[in-house]
Order: structure tokens, then C-alpha cells, then sequence
């Protein structure tokens, strides 16, 4: 925004801080009941607008139902990947900063170490975040995230060995953006850089699993996701 400032979504009252990551759609109700998920399990969480250089969360969210195909290409057309690739790995790590800044800054907050999940490209945010800050971060989750492996020099998978944080990798079995062989290479880079990590494929589910406001979205493996995650910020987070 203009004026500089950033938005954020706060869920839970007291516990371990997580710092929830929004796909590529943006901040919304949706992004602000998985928060209110994951504080419901004793966690203050804060979901920040990560693309509060282009404007309000209200200002960029879709006005359509996508799950209608035609409201879903007509918002994606608007400009939702041109943001994201503004968010270079540079920018990505600045504002992660600030947002563990202002998220150890919230009443109730417990604990040094702090959680961050990550959905479509905020699972690499969350990624780059651990290695950034690797004594601050005990935990991450990735979840149908795309573009983990690949071969460009600033490739995500390369800053695994900075990272110290136990790794939560739950990929789609049917993602373009994240192929078997992708996610066999990430899997090979887990083990090298020597992380503790689980990593599992979901069974019938496609890019974006976790949105309940998308045709994406599929039950099971949202619920497993959180089954999975609860368990991940239970054994690595304390107060």
C-alpha cells in the first residue's frame, strides 16, 4: 500500500506464534478460517497480506464464485500471477522480517520459536523464511506447493540446507506445478541437507486441496492436512 503499511488476519488468544502463509488468491475468509483452525489448537496466529503492495486484501479478492470456471479464469487473468512473481526471494525474506516482527509483538504470544504453513507459492515463502531465519523458525508446512524443484540457481530446494526446522510436505498427486519427479527431488534434498521431515503425496487430490472456497478443494485431504499439521506444531512447539 501507498502509505506503507500491511494488513494481517490475527486468530487464537495465547500459545506457540504460526505464521500462516495465503495462496496465490489472497487474503479472505477462507485464508481466516484455517487460522481460526489452527488457534483453535492453542496457537496465535497471524495471516498476513503478503500483497499489501498492490493493494487491500477486500481490493484484490475475487468478487466471483471459483468455483464457477469462468469467474476462476476471469480473476487468475487479472493479475494474480503478475503479484506473486513480484514476491522475489528478496522481498519475500524482508517482509518475513516484519512479519515475525509483529507476530512475537502480539499479546498471548508464547514461546521463541514460532510455526509457519504456507499454501500454493506460500509454502515456499514459508520455505525461504525457515532458512532465513533458521533460530526462530522450528517448523514449517508446505501444502500444494508448486515450483519447490527446479533448475534455475535460486531454485527453493537449494536453501534447504540452511534450514533447521522440522519439514511438513503434503503435495497433490495431481499438480502440474509439482510433478513426481519434483517431489522426489525435494524428498532427495530433505535427506542430504539432514532434516526432519514427513512427506506424503495426498491420493486423488489437485493443486489447491486445502480452499474450500475453490473446486480445488477436497475434504479428505484438508482434513488430513490438518490432522497432520496439528501434529507437526504439537511435537516442535512450545511455550
Amino acid at each position: 500500500m501507498s502509505d506503507g503499511s500491511a494488513e494481517a488476519y490475527v486468530a487464537g488468544d495465547a500459545g506457540p506464534g504460526v505464521l500462516l502463509y495465503q495462496d496465490a488468491i489472497g487474503l479472505r475468509p477462507q485464508i481466516e478460517r484455517i487460522a481460526d483452525r489452527i488457534a483453535s489448537w492453542g496457537h496465535v496466529v497471524m495471516a498476513p497480506n503478503v500483497f499489501w503492495r498492490d493493494g487491500r486484501a477486500v481490493d484484490l479478492a475475487p468478487t466471483g464464485d471459483l468455483n464457477d470456471p469462468e469467474s476462476r479464469q476471469a480473476f487468475f487473468a487479472s493479475g494474480v500471477m503478475d503479484r506473486v512473481h513480484r514476491l522475489t526471494p528478496e522481498i519475500v525474506r524482508a517482509d518475513g522480517e516484519r512479519w515475525l516482527a509483529a507476530l512475537h509483538g502480539l499479546p498471548g504470544i508464547a514461546g521463541r520459536t514460532v510455526g509457519a504453513t504456507g499454501y500454493c507459492f506460500g509454502g515456499l515463502a514459508a520455505l525461504r523464511l525457515a532458512a532465513h531465519r533458521p533460530d526462530e523458525v522450528a517448523a514449517i508446512g508446505l501444502f500444494h506447493t508448486g515450483g519447490i524443484v527446479t533448475g534455475d540457481p535460486g531454485s527453493p530446494h537449494l536453501e534447504l540446507p540452511g534450514i533447521r526446522a522440522a519439514v511438513l510436505a503434503g503435495h497433490a498427486d495431481n499438480d502440474s506445478s509439482n510433478t513426481s519427479e519434483q517431489i522426489a527431488a525435494f524428498d532427495t534434498a530433505l535427506q542430504a541437507a539432514g532434516i526432519d521431515y514427513r512427506t506424503a503425496v495426498y491420493p486423488g487430490a489437485v493443486h489447491g486441496y486445502t480452499m474450500a472456497d475453490t473446486a480445488a478443494y477436497q475434504e479428505e485431504g484438508a482434513e488430513r492436512h490438518y490432522r497432520e499439521l496439528r501434529e507437526l506444531f504439537a511435537r516442535t512447539l512450545t511455550a
